[in-house]
């Protein structure tokens, strides 16, 4: 007579056993409307961080405001005799040149963690080797801007203001900036530097994903050095070649930064693909 045995014991070794893999911890399985309090509260995340470093701003508004017309003193001393002014020209220009100041100078400041609450929302749907890239493609992205962002404020923008002061002096006009001028041209040419210091960033992950070979960006190396310039054209507001060229110089050079670090990852993508087809 056979021994009872325990339920948990009984296995037919014929019984299919499942052995799909468990999701990853981190795939939590939602529906359509837990998705979107998942979104709301990502947005709810960023508009407090937005708001806190606006207030930041608006505190230190002084501090910031000095911070930020640096460029036009450092110009301003290297022309003996010059009395240099912003002047306001309607009663609410100050009122909006706050906003100006809290708005964008707020969102410089939040973007960090704008990204990784954001990066923490898309995470669950990115697979193992595009979590891998999250981390380090915000990191670098925050470097690459805050590059970009004080070459244009170091050395761009007081390019722009020498070469407009030497033209007045050309013309003969006497020279009176509005507050309002001075800080769109600060901001054009800061966060648009910035943003276009992110270009090799996303030339490399192009790579990454095989949507582009390093062989055709060496292929194309004349072309984009023509559109290069053409950005640097858009970027910077003075015709001069000069500006363009000084704003043109780095942008070719992380190009062929990003080509040299596209190859490593496209050989480290081709052989990992390699070793996949072959088991």
């Amino acid at each position: 007579m056979k021994g009872n045995r325990a339920p948990t014991d009984i296995i037919d070794d014929d019984d299919p056993v499942d052995t799909e893999a468990a999701p990853h911890p981190r795939e939590k399985p939602m529906g359509f409307l837990e998705h979107l309090e998942e979104l709301r509260w990502t947005l709810v995340k960023c508009a407090i961080a937005l708001a806190a470093t606006a207030t930041a701003v608006g505190y230190f508004l002084k501090e910031f405001n000095a911070l930020l017309l640096w460029p036009l003193r450092h110009v301003q001393a290297e022309r003996a005799g010059l009395t240099l002014e912003l002047s306001t020209r309607s009663v609410m220009e100050s009122f909006g040149i706050i906003i100006q100041l809290c708005g964008w100078g707020g969102l410089a400041l939040a973007a960090p963690f704008m990204l990784y609450f954001i990066g923490q929302f898309v995470a669950p749907a990115l697979n193992e080797n595009e979590r891998k890239l999250i981390l380090p493609s915000g990191l670098s992205a925050f470097v690459l801007f805050i590059l970009g962002a004080a070459f244009g404020f170091l050395l761009l923008v007081p390019s722009t203001l020498r070469v407009s002061l030497e033209i007045n002096d050309l013309l003969g006009f006497s020279t009176t900036w509005t507050p309002d001028s001075y800080y769109s041209l600060l901001t054009w040419l800061v966060l648009g530097v910035g943003l276009a210091f992110e270009f090799p960033l996303l030339i490399v992950i192009a790579i990454y994903f095989g949507l582009l070979r390093v062989e055709t960006l060496r292929k194309f190396r004349r072309h984009s050095i023509v559109g290069i310039f053409i950005i640097a054209a858009v970027v910077t507001p003075t015709p001069d070649p000069f500006t363009q060229t000084m704003f043109a110089a780095p942008l070719y050079l992380l190009f062929e930064i990003a080509i040299l670090v596209g190859a490593r990852v496209q050989a480290r993508r081709d052989s990992r693909l390699a070793t996949e087809e072959a088991a």
